[in-house]
């Protein structure tokens, strides 16, 4: 069910994101205004702008869509996360245009583990597909989630690596949460929901579009740190996830390829413009270990100068949870590699890392180069 929201904020909550004509920035503007979604549907027969088709949706909204929606969060790990939750990822919040609300299966707080976005050609080759296996395994086995679109070729390979590594991976859909697409990937969908997130701004029933798709790589490009295009096309999307991931300031990187092979075209263009070629995953790792740590620092001004509770701060007040104590032991002033804690804890490298990152926007933590310290 949704998090830290009573039922009646939430129902209020999937009535204003069906809005026929209202968009991501609409609803955050009515809900800054008006503080809460139950007082936005109640101030909207007031609302000079609004169309007459939402006009129409506010005097008789489908109750019996909005009951749907209600019965996909009943489900077990199910969830809404919106904009004026506390859990709302805030990378995310912090980049392009945030979408209003998130329907999330699987585990919420793996939204808040440290990200790298893997993209590239559903028609890779199969040195493509061997690249984005390979970067995948690399980025969990040093604490990160490897977000992408739950496509064909490079997205499936690299979320089917990051779960065989044992990692977290994280699928943004341009469908609604129970749309899955390609359907070949329901078994792939099954198996992130146990082991990471689906997330998707589209309520329950919605069918792909292509108009969504671009939305859908907006979220991948701003949960995460940094985008790798492992194989692309010159008219790929991932050519757009690249663009709006520099337009939201986090870097993008591109594997060179063959000359002669059409989808490595796309990455040229990339890497022309300012990406940075890469060809090895110590090199993505080390370029993003400062503007982690840079992203960390800035999110913990912005929380701490919020008069709203950070995640970061639930962490520190529950450090009474036997795996924090247990973390937190584990800890000294000497900085630790992460598959050292997994042997002193004997945690999973996948929760260290979500706890870590908590703790470190704590301030209870020192991140260098991999590496753990307490503070």
């Amino acid at each position: 069910m949704p998090i830290n929201q009573p039922i009646a904020e939430v129902r209020a909550w999937l009535t204003l994101l069906r809005v026929p004509g209202f968009g991501a920035s609409v609803i955050r503007q009515r809900v800054a205004q008006h503080r809460t979604a139950a007082v936005v549907l109640a101030n909207a027969k007031r609302d000079a702008q609004i169309s007459d088709a939402a006009r129409a949706w506010f005097a008789q909204p489908d109750e019996a869509l909005i009951d749907s929606d209600l019965a996909w969060l009943d489900a077990p790990r199910h969830y809404l996360i919106t904009i004026a939750d506390d859990d709302y990822p805030a990378l995310l919040m912090n980049g392009q245009n945030p979408p209003a609300a998130l329907y999330v299966a699987g585990e919420p707080t793996s939204l808040w583990m440290p990200q790298i976005a893997i993209v590239g050609s559903r028609r890779a080759s199969s040195g493509g597909l061997e690249n984005a296996r390979a970067f995948a395994r690399t980025f969990v086995q040093a604490g990160n989630a490897v977000t992408s679109g739950l496509a064909e070729g490079i997205d499936g390979a690299a979320h089917t690596a990051a779960l065989d590594a044992g990692g977290v991976t994280i699928a943004v859909l341009g469908t609604g949460p129970d749309m899955i697409y390609p359907r070949q990937h329901a078994s792939l969908a099954e198996r992130i929901v146990e082991h990471g997130a689906l997330v998707s701004e589209f309520p329950p029933g919605t069918a792909g579009r292509p108009e969504f798709f671009p939305r859908r790589n907006r979220i991948i490009a701003g949960l995460s740190l940094g985008t790798l295009v492992v194989e692309a096309g010159l008219k790929s999307g991932s050519l757009i996830t690249a663009r709006l991931a520099n337009e939201q300031g986090r870097e993008v990187f591109a594997l060179p390829g063959s000359i002669h092979n059409p989808m490595a075209r796309g990455c040229h263009q990339l890497i022309r413009e300012g990406a940075k070629l890469i060809e090895t995953a110590a090199e993505i790792l080390d370029e993003l270990h400062g503007v982690g740590a840079l992203l960390a620092d800035d999110l913990r001004r912005r929380l701490d100068s919020d008069e709203t509770r950070s995640l970061a701060a639930v962490v520190s007040n529950r450090c009474d949870d036997p795996d924090y104590v247990k973390l937190l032991a584990a800890l000294d002033a000497q900085p630790l590699a992460l598959d050292e804690l997994a042997d002193r804890t004997q945690l999973s490298a996948a929760a260290l890392s979500s706890m870590l990152l908590m703790l470190e926007l704590d301030s209870v933590v020192v991140a260098e180069n991999g590496r753990y310290a307490r503070r």
